[in-house]
């Protein structure tokens, strides 16, 4: 399957983080040397994605000045022999488009994704990524892209392993004998938990999983969050096949102070 569109939701405050997302947006948290959210951005572009869809709150600068490019600091480099690191500036080739998803009505997951899918051409599949934790990989080689080989013609989800004991922290995978998602089961004693796998909420859209959720944003008998889940849970039962595979890469998330400080030692200590 051809896949070259993208889509990140990174509005919202980022309020586990606070106060220091009150002046960095989440998304833009460092990691290493650079924003968490380029970790997903990259991996994009080695899957061979051309457009991202970026779906950012009505305050959000930090991800457009990040990404533009930058006439002043391209001439420095050129004056001062650093054309090398001219790549770093702006990914070359790659079409950025910012949506912006208003604070007041309704949210959830579904609600970001709903916004980029009439933008969309007919029967044409999506990536599905949010933009606050990603997947390392030392080898340089892209989730993504077996991400969108999984979904064949069709749809897939990525898995994380976590140790068992943990997973009642998470919403966890089950899939049936030949891979296939069934259900998330949230937070579940470890007891009764079907696998080790977390959702990470990486995924491939078929065009009908996306009409599906755009359709659940609809939905106003809704009291609380529109949970991307919902509309995936009716596309399966449906009939919709929803491949799920492991990450082979290191999660990397910086949704708490804990978790962020464990990514940068996974990718800090990687470049020493």
């Amino acid at each position: 399957m051809n896949i070259t569109k993208a889509i990140i939701p990174v509005a919202g405050w980022g309020t586990r983080r606070l106060p220091i997302t009150k002046a960095i947006e989440k998304c833009m948290l460092p990691i290493g040397n650079r924003p968490v959210v380029d970790y997903v951005v990259q991996d994009c572009i080695k899957a061979g994605i051309t457009d991202i869809y970026f779906i950012i709150s009505e305050q959000s600068t930090q991800l457009r000045d990040y990404y533009r490019s930058n006439i002043d600091l391209i001439d420095y480099l050129r004056r001062n022999g650093k054309e090398a690191m001219i790549p770093l500036i702006a990914p070359p080739n790659i079409k950025m488009h910012y949506i912006t998803q208003s604070s007041f009505g309704k949210y959830g997951t579904s609600i970001p994704v709903s916004l980029v899918v009439p933008l969309l051409n007919e029967g044409e599949s999506a990536v599905v990524l949010m933009g606050d934790d990603g997947i390392y990989r030392k080898d340089g080689k892209s989730e993504v892209a077996r991400l969108i080989e999984a979904a064949g013609e069709d749809s897939s989800m990525l898995g994380v392993k976590v140790p068992h004991e943990d997973t009642s922290k998470y919403g966890v995978i089950e899939a049936n004998n030949n891979g296939e998602f069934v259900k998330i089961v949230e937070k579940p004693n470890p007891d009764d938990a079907p696998s080790d796998m977390i959702n990470v909420s990486k995924y491939v859209f078929s065009y009908k999983a996306l009409k599906m959720i755009e359709e659940h944003a609809k939905l106003n008998n809704i009291s609380g969050e529109y949970y991307i889940t919902d509309p995936i849970n009716e596309y399966v039962s449906n009939g919709g096949k929803l491949k799920v595979i492991e990450a082979e890469g290191q999660y990397i998330d910086s949704g708490t102070t804990k978790g962020w400080l464990k990514a940068n030692q996974i990718v800090i200590n990687d470049m020493e």
